[in-house]
């Protein structure tokens, strides 16, 4: 039986690397779960200035084409804003190997570019939304993209003397 080298804890080298790895995962499992909170509630905040304030006159003026305010299903609507920070999220944490600030922006900026294309464009190839609308909505996402891409990039990284590498 092979022993770590200092000799003093009595447990196997694999026991200890094991054992060192399951921390580290569990580490990287905190901060990406912090980083989705921290996203969430600046995407709340974001959504709140563009679609409650910015956006809103814009909205108004074409009340034909949305449901009345008691007829949004608030539930469903946080529930798809947590699936697509977990899966944001869960991107950077398991497939990108290097884990930076800047490649956590340039991950949200492309990611936030692909949203942005298709909410606010997709949408208006095809529903009679005002154009206003469509670039709001896509330079909402593309910087909900960069802004949770800084978030991710800045927390979620290995401690420090751990190998910069996905899960």
């Amino acid at each position: 039986m092979e022993y770590a080298a200092t000799g003093t804890t009595g447990y196997p080298r694999g026991v200890l690397i094991t054992f060192r790895r399951q921390e580290e995962k569990k580490d990287m499992i905190k901060r990406a779960s912090s980083a989705g909170i921290l996203v969430f509630l600046v995407w709340g905040a974001i959504d709140y200035l563009l679609h409650g304030l910015l956006l809103k006159p814009t909205y108004e003026a074409s009340a034909h084409l949305w449901r009345a305010q008691s007829e949004m299903n608030l539930p469903l609507i946080y529930l798809i804003v947590v699936i697509l920070i977990v899966c944001f999220v869960s991107i950077y944490s398991l497939l990108i190997s290097n884990k930076s600030l800047s490649t956590g922006i340039v991950y949200g900026a492309l990611s936030g570019l692909a949203t942005g294309v298709g909410v606010g464009f997709g949408t208006y190839i095809h529903m009679p939304v005002p154009l206003t609308l469509a670039w709001g909505w896509f330079l909402g996402g593309w910087l909900k993209g960069v802004v949770a891409g800084a978030i991710v990039g800045a927390i979620v990284k290995p401690s420090q003397g751990t190998p910069n590498q996905a899960l």
